[in-house]
């Protein structure tokens, strides 16, 4: 009886999965850019604090042509094979997810659709470009708020592994790779470890006793890593050491995820005794109060959500709101990311957070550039994306709105690296699926 269960639960979940594969099909990855596109009369937000009111953006071959303002600039409109009137609408730089496991995940709760997090403690070798999937559901629904770039980001361990960065169109991640193996994510001991208590009947906090032996641990490895990384022949190549190399030479970012004031000095501490040349503080719900250690050694961080709670009781209850203010006022470079539940689903809702720091301090344009230029200058791409420029990729998108608002964003067009999207995606065949049925479609 108990193999005969079996079986029907089989079954059942292969016509179920069959069901969902047939009423949503992935939109067809975008063709490459042939033709010649001008949009104009636009308000053109570059991503670096400035704003051109009426602007003319060009594009061909998947690259900016053409940038300014439509009152200095003359132009032959004859000369562009396809001109789109943005009169009244916005234009954006793609927004860039950091720190996020877009493409590497699909739904939370099944473990056979996570591919983020790999076994064993020290996997700097583990690449996250290798497992990004160009067929999951949920990059075209971050495409529809405008954002087309992700950095797809390994969790887990003491170190998690390597990051890339990825496009939201592809047939495959070889075709979605912007930039192969950005960076190593380290993630510092906690200083705090969470237990459950049973008198109390609730988590509660308590010193981690073992956060000295893990540093030494730690510390002995990044030792024989930085050992290993001057050595110009090896017989038999380390693959976890191999993989630390570009720390030390500076070709790739250390990420360190870290919270706590404590965590966070000490973690920058420990990157200059081992020579990193390029760090990254991710998370940094404490960066607030160390802001002269960051800005000393020139340390930028990837700030953990903005619609978080508080890391401490007697913290000010909104200061995950305004800690980007804070960070923009002292000249940090930062940018916003969304780590955490439902991180991949939630990457949508990236401009949003951004628009909450913008009841908390920052300027629109300030918000912006915390989730396309900064981030695009952390990553370590913004020689080619980031911010409306000429000669960078055509990676950009138009909204009916804008962008920080929930109530008026409308992505009408987008366009990575020239490539004009299909902007469809399954919740909204869905909507209109269930908007036909129950006859509300012209109500």
């Amino acid at each position: 009886m108990h193999t005969t269960m079996k079986k029907v639960f089989s079954l059942l979940m292969s016509i179920f999965c069959f069901a969902i594969f047939c009423i949503a099909q992935q939109p067809i990855p975008a063709k490459k850019q042939t033709k010649s596109i001008l949009l104009m009369n636009g308000t053109a937000h570059l991503g670096n604090g400035s704003v051109i009111e009426n602007s003319l953006v060009g594009f061909k071959d998947g690259k900016i042509t053409l940038i300014g303002d439509a009152k200095s600039v003359r132009i032959d409109k004859s000369q562009w094979d396809t001109t789109i009137n943005c009169f009244g609408k916005q234009i954006y730089p793609a927004i860039i997810a950091a720190n996020s496991t877009l493409g590497l995940t699909d739904l939370d709760a099944v473990r056979a659709t996570n591919d983020f997090n790999d076994v064993g403690d020290y996997n700097p070798h583990v690449r996250s470009q290798i497992a990004y999937n160009t067929d999951s559901k949920i990059p075209p629904t971050t495409r529809t708020n405008g954002v087309l770039i992700a950095q797809a980001t390994p969790r887990g361990g003491v170190i998690s592994g390597t990051s890339s960065i990825m496009s939201m169109d592809g047939w495959n991640w070889m075709d979605a790779t912007l930039k192969t193996d950005d960076g190593v994510h380290l993630n510092w001991p906690s200083y705090y470890s969470r237990n459950w208590n049973e008198n109390a009947g609730f988590s509660m906090y308590s010193q981690n006793k073992d956060y000295d032996g893990q540093k030494q641990v730690l510390d002995k490895f990044f030792a024989e890593s930085q050992a290993y990384s001057k050595l110009s022949n090896v017989s038999e190549k380390n693959l976890r050491l191999e993989a630390m190399r570009g720390l030390f030479s500076g070709t790739k970012n250390l990420y360190i995820h870290a919270e706590l004031l404590k965590e966070i000095t000490e973690a920058i501490t420990f990157s200059k005794k081992h020579g990193i040349a390029h760090v990254v503080i991710v998370g940094g719900s404490d960066s607030w109060k160390c802001i002269d250690i960051l800005k000393k050694n020139n340390i930028a961080v990837m700030l953990n959500r903005v619609h978080s709670l508080p890391l401490r009781d007697d913290d000010d209850i909104d200061q995950p709101y305004k800690t980007a203010a804070q960070l923009q006022e002292a000249g940090i470079l930062f940018c916003i990311q969304n780590a955490g539940d439902m991180e991949a689903a939630g990457a949508r809702n990236l401009p949003f957070q951004a628009g909450t720091a913008v009841a908390y301090g920052l300027t629109p344009e300030q918000a912006i550039a915390a989730i396309t230029g900064n981030t695009a200058k952390i990553l370590g791409i913004d020689n080619v994306m980031g911010t409306l420029e000429y000669g960078k990729d055509a990676s950009l998108f138009i909204s009916e709105g804008d962008v920080l608002d929930i109530k008026t964003n409308n992505v009408t067009y987008a366009f990575i690296q020239g490539k004009k999207l299909d902007l469809r995606n399954e919740q909204q065949e869905l909507y209109h699926r269930y908007e036909e049925k129950y006859g509300i479609k012209n109500k």
